[in-house]
């Protein structure tokens, strides 16, 4: 029986593939060995010796110590383009407050009925302070191609907009899903000086945060406007205020607002409803639910933040499951414990990641602990599971 704990709510689709006769999931299991989790801090958490895996009903981890589970053995696993169609809709509601100040009007009209004012008198007058232009006929220049920004790059050219993209990083799955009129660029100079609009969908990591700066607002047009439904660290606030207060953006669109932020004009502030949709949280919790249950069950990796992907058929009576560095000599080291002990080998694969590796060895015998425990002993192996049909 494996014990799952769940440090958020998650929707109970997410749950219904947890068979109950194989899964108990609660948040108050202990000594769990996996966890389930949206939002909730996990940085100091205490690592209970059973936990093999967290699944984040997500796309973001910077919740969870990603360092500290690989160098423990943790697979930690996400659940990119789960929320992406959440995403997409949002960015296109995104553009319409970046060009009009929807918002800014409402509150106007609201204001003058509280006023006492003949509301539909007064509008004809005081609209003019909200007009923007179309987005029809403009450059937009899409940071990130992945599940989202693809889905963002596609739907704004139906729109009638020419559309930039950037992603030094983009995947064969990507590429095939981008549409052919998305002009696909090398150099974030190409966006920062053609386009109008600039969207944002990449992940905050080391090399990202703060990447839309003061030396980056140089470089766009006067009057750009800039949507962020990513993570509030890659814009720097101090630089984007002043952007903002000089004129060179007009408008900034987060989902991510902060004090620093909220009050500023032309600040957009949405309280992060990129993925808040019903439909999203069960695609989300679905995902992460399945690919926890599935490395529980069997082994195989997809969609991990730490790991590589790794799925093999199982073919042998025995599967070892290794977590390790990615150094040389490790398969010979492996494959030399196993041919200590007389094991022969059905089926290995060995993949990397950085600087760790996972590798799957199926072999036909039904092993015990001695050979699990032979290849622990290994320099550079974190963790090593035994599963049996």
């Amino acid at each position: 029986m494996f014990r799952i704990k769940t440090l958020n709510q998650i929707s109970p689709t997410g749950l219904s593939v947890l068979d109950a006769s194989r899964f108990t999931v609660s948040d108050g299991v202990e000594n769990e060995d996996g966890v389930l989790v949206r939002s909730a801090d996990m940085q100091e958490y205490v690592f209970p010796p059973a936990l093999r895996a967290i699944a984040r009903a997500g796309a973001g981890t910077n919740n969870i110590p990603v360092d500290r589970c690989s160098e423990s053995g943790i697979v930690v696993f996400n659940t990119p383009g789960a929320n992406a169609n959440a995403v997409k809709e949002l960015a296109v509601c995104a553009l319409m407050l970046a060009s009009r100040d929807v918002v800014g009007g409402v509150e106007w009209v609201k204001a003058q009925a509280r006023a006492g004012e003949d509301v539909a008198k007064v509008v004809e007058k005081g609209k003019r302070q909200f007009v923007g232009p179309e987005i029809s006929g403009k450059n937009l220049g899409v940071i990130g191609l992945g599940a989202i920004g693809v889905q963002v790059a596609n739907i704004a050219t139906k729109l009638g907009m020419t559309v930039y993209g950037y992603d030094p990083f983009l995947s064969v799955d990507a590429a095939l899903s981008l549409s052919r009129l998305v002009h696909h660029v090398t150099d974030l100079t190409a966006i920062y000086k053609n386009c109008d609009y600039i969207t944002i969908h990449v992940p905050q990591t080391a090399d990202t945060k703060g990447m839309l700066n003061a030396a980056a607002f140089d470089q766009m047009k006067t009057g750009v406007r800039v949507i962020n439904l990513a993570r509030g660290g890659l814009v720097a606030d101090e630089d984007m205020i002043a952007a903002l207060k000089s004129g060179k953006v007009a408008r900034y669109v987060t989902d991510f607002p902060d004090n620093a932020l909220t009050l500023v004009k032309n600040v957009v502030p949405i309280p992060h409803l990129g993925a808040s949709s019903p439909e999203s949280e069960e695609n989300c919790a679905l995902m992460a639910a399945q690919q926890l249950r599935d490395y529980l069950e069997t082994g195989n990796i997809r969609n991990s933040v730490n790991l590589p992907t790794l799925e093999q058929d199982w073919s042998g009576e025995t599967r070892l499951c290794i977590i390790h560095r990615n150094v040389p000599n490790m398969l010979a080291s492996i494959t030399a414990a196993l041919s200590r002990e007389n094991v022969n080998v059905e089926n290995m694969t060995n993949k990397s990641k950085g600087n760790y590796a996972y590798t799957i060895v199926d072999v036909s015998a039904r092993v015990g602990d001695a050979v699990a425990d032979e290849i622990r002993a290994i320099s550079g192996v974190l963790r090593v599971r035994v599963l049996r049909h």
